[in-house]
Formats: C-alpha cells, structure tokens, sequence
C-alpha cells in the first residue's frame, strides 16, 4: 500500500483526533490534554508529512512501575485484558533467561522467588509497544489495506475498512497486535497519533517518572530521540525480521526477543 493516504484514509485520520477528544475528556489526562482535537484533524497529515517520528526506550532507567500500562489503558479505554504496551521482566542465570510481564498495572509485578534472586546474573525491565515497522508485515498481510503508513512513521488500522479477520496479529512478528473484544477489529499502540497532533508526547511517554521512554522527530537534530539514534548505541528487536523498526531500544540485552 502506498505511503499517500487516499481521500477516505484523510477522512479517517481526521476522525481520529475529532473521536478522541469526548474519550479523553473522562481520563485523568484531560489536564493535559484540552478539548480541542478536533480543531487539529485538518492540519494532522499536513503536519506529520515530512517528519520522521521515532520511539526510544532505555532499559537502564526502567523501573517496572507500570505508570505507563496505567497511562496507555486509561487514553486509549483499552479493554481489560488487552494491552497496547506492557512491560516484561528478564532475569539472567546460569541455567537460562526468566521472563515475566507486567500487563496489568493494578496488580504489578510481584517480588522475585529468593531462589531466583540468588541465581540471577542479570535482570531488566523491558517495555513493549508497537514498533511502527517501516517494512511492516502486518500491512503487507492485510487484505482490504486497513493497516496502513500514514504520514510521520505511524502504522495505524482504519475501523471502517478492518474485517477482523487477525491476519495482521498472526503477521506481527512482536506480539503488539490484538482483536479487540469490543470492537472485533485490530488494535495496537498508535504512539498516540491523536496527542502527537496537538504536539504532545504520547501518553506513556508523559508519565514516566524515570524517562525511560522517549518520543521524537528523527529530523529535529536536538531532539533527544535523534541524539540517541545518531550515537548508534541503540539495538531493534529482532533484527534478523529485516521490519526496520522505529522503536530503538538503550541498554537491551541479546537475550531480550
């Protein structure tokens, strides 16, 4: 599918950010973000055309809090029981990697096993979020062209065109992708395409008390994001899938998949 969006797909990011505005009323983030998405809808894809958003997580400064699952749940009223973004802890032994994850911010993630703790030779949080893949599988998979690249680096899925079917979830080499029980269509993070219009930070990005998550224009060279990227000390989630993700991880261990 191409890059451009054709007229219906304008429509529908404009409908985003004007849907967005009552959801975002009732969150605890309604502070932050006004009340006036709606007036951004026109200039949106004027705005992101020619930039070049990129996602940077530093699995040094994670803590495992889960202040970001709260932050994405709440913006986005993601069903319970699905995720947009999660966390994941990885505790290195002799014997192998542990892995578990925090998907449900209310209950956190509980204290190692003692035994564990005596073994580990290693151990990090790790987020996980959509990586908004440059070669995405999940568009090339989709059959109707719902999920698409839109202006900006974003992957995003248009409600009125997604079947359901799940190709894109099985495609999705990361996991990120879910059927939303609700809607019975495709749902993923969309690095919050409707604050990122008003020029905000996407939510979970906002309330990371650490900034262990970081959101930015690879074009704006003092970004800190095109810092990072220009250092070359980031890695990608499985590299050998050749997707060229836009979400470039600080810190990861090889271990991490």
């Amino acid at each position: 599918m191409s890059d451009c969006p054709s007229e219906g797909r304008r429509g529908f990011l404009k409908g985003v950010l004007a849907s967005t505005a009552t959801a975002a009323a009732v969150t605890t983030l309604k502070p932050v973000l006004g009340t006036a998405l709606a007036d951004q809808a026109e200039t949106a894809e004027a705005t992101f055309e020619g930039r070049e958003f990129a996602f940077v997580v530093d699995i040094d400064k994670c803590i495992g809090c889960g202040k970001c699952v709260q932050a994405c749940t709440l913006e986005n009223q993601v069903p319970k029981g699905s995720n947009r973004t999660w966390v994941e802890r990885y505790v290195g032994t002799e014997e192998g990697v542990y892995v578990d994850a925090l998907a449900d911010a209310d209950t956190g993630l509980g204290p190692l096993d003692d035994a564990l703790r005596d073994q580990a030779k290693w151990a990090a949080f790790v987020p996980k979020l959509c990586n908004h893949c440059e070669n995405a599988p999940c568009v090339q998979v989709c059959p109707v062209g719902a999920t698409f690249n839109a202006p900006g680096g974003f992957v995003l899925v248009d409600p009125e065109h997604c079947i359901g079917c799940g190709y894109c979830v099985q495609a999705c080499p990361y996991g990120v992708r879910f059927l939303n029980p609700e809607t019975h269509m495709a749902d993923k993070c969309t690095w919050c395409y409707h604050r990122v219009a008003k020029g905000l930070d996407p939510a979970c990005v906002t309330v990371c008390p650490t900034q262990a998550r970081l959101f930015g224009d690879l074009k704006q060279e003092d970004s800190p994001v095109a810092k990072a990227f220009v250092a070359d000390q980031w890695r990608e989630l499985k590299p050998e899938m050749h997707t060229h993700c836009r979400v470039y991880y600080l810190g990861l261990h090889r271990e991490v998949v």
